[in-house]
């Protein structure tokens, strides 16, 4: 008889232990749900502060009239020999010069008539006026007042380009636009 409680002893315990290693399968609770809190960003000390960019008008006001010149927001036109009529590759050109002057409305501008070496210094301060001059009226037909706007000739004096040949003579012919008050 102690042999059979022994065995049976022996089994009870095996049936136990076969019992307690069985993997059991566990109800995992669905994780809570995540409610997004305003995060607070940690500041580094030596991190640039971003600021916000500047409008074109803040950029406009922060530049005095050489830097503002030096980038050449109106961009000038050309002529053609012995001519003061605006040409048509010209046309775009003053009205986009136009839309800027619009845009920044207490912008004054000097038109700056220019002529090549060629002709007397008389005659081509006369031309590099009707050059000054069409341009002024072609930028008032566009509808930029007048009152903004002031015309002088150069003539010959002040070439782009101090070759002499056609190139350099198509380059001095020319309307400048120079700003001369913000």
């Amino acid at each position: 008889m102690r042999k059979a409680a022994a065995i049976s002893l022996a089994l009870i315990l095996s049936f136990a232990f076969t019992l307690s290693c069985r993997k059991k399968v566990e109800q995992v609770p669905p994780p809570p749900e995540v409610i997004e809190q305003p995060t607070v960003e940690k500041v580094d000390e030596g991190a640039k502060v971003v600021e916000p960019a500047l409008t074109e008008e803040e950029i406009y006001a922060s530049k005095t009239l050489d830097e503002l010149n030096q980038e050449a927001p109106l961009a000038m036109i050309h002529f053609d020999f012995d001519k003061y009529n605006i040409r048509e590759d010209a046309k775009p050109v003053l009205q986009t010069n136009a839309s800027w002057l619009q845009k920044f409305r207490t912008a004054k501008v000097l038109i700056e008539g220019h002529c090549d070496e060629r002709g007397t210094e008389d005659y081509n301060l006369a031309l590099g006026e009707k050059r000054a001059k069409s341009a002024y009226d072609y930028l008032v037909s566009l509808g930029i007042d007048p009152g903004r706007l002031r015309i002088i000739s150069y003539g010959k004096s002040q070439p782009l380009d101090p070759a002499s040949n056609e190139f350099a003579w198509a380059r001095n012919r020319r309307a400048y636009f120079l700003l001369i008050e913000k």
